[in-house]
């Protein structure tokens, strides 16, 4: 992280080592990046890909804070996420799969403390003709999310957005009463 984490408030102290022990997707390989130096007094960065056979997506995961609180964020800390995914081509004609990518999230993030979620799904199908038609539709989706946590354990959050990871790139969800151990993170 670029910043002086002495010099970082409490509350972002503590969201930094929350995200250390969150036991994310094994399927997920996390590299913590430079984090945007403008929007927030503090923030990490930290991109995601999914490695697994047959599954192709990768994303952003972005924690900003600022200890005086920005109106739009109605909080001192921001959660901004992209992911990006192949998905099978018939997708491309399915109208209600920006919905279903958008009930992702939700069920992601169900149960998590967090308000004034929003954002974007876009989907995107690559057709080809000519002397090219023989080549298969492709389709790409991307989900450009933010929200903002309640509290600074963010551990939850960055669970989450693994998990939207994985659905996004087909990869079904951890049973229920199974845990993950912790991932590798940042």
């Amino acid at each position: 992280m670029g910043q002086d984490i002495g010099a970082a408030p409490q509350s972002f102290q503590e969201a930094l080592r929350s995200l250390q022990g969150a036991p994310t997707r094994p399927e997920v390989t996390l590299t913590e990046t430079p984090a945007p130096s403008r929007i927030a007094p503090f923030a990490i960065a930290i991109n995601g890909e999914v490695v697994a056979d047959n599954a192709e997506a990768s994303g952003r995961f972005v924690l900003l804070h600022d200890p005086d609180g920005q109106d739009a964020w109605q909080g001192t800390f921001r959660v901004v996420a992209l992911v990006k995914a192949v998905v099978e081509a018939e997708v491309g004609e399915d109208d209600m799969w920006a919905d279903v990518a958008w009930s992702w999230l939700g069920d992601a993030l169900d149960g998590i403390p967090h308000h004034a979620r929003g954002g974007t799904v876009t989907k995107v199908v690559s057709r080809s003709f000519g002397e090219l038609s023989e080549r298969p539709s492709e389709v790409n989706v991307e989900l450009r999310v933010s929200w903002t946590p309640d509290s600074s354990d963010i551990a939850p959050h960055i669970v989450a957005w693994t998990e939207l990871l994985a659905s996004c790139a087909g990869i079904p969800p951890v049973p229920d009463g199974v845990t993950m151990l912790p991932g590798r993170t940042a």
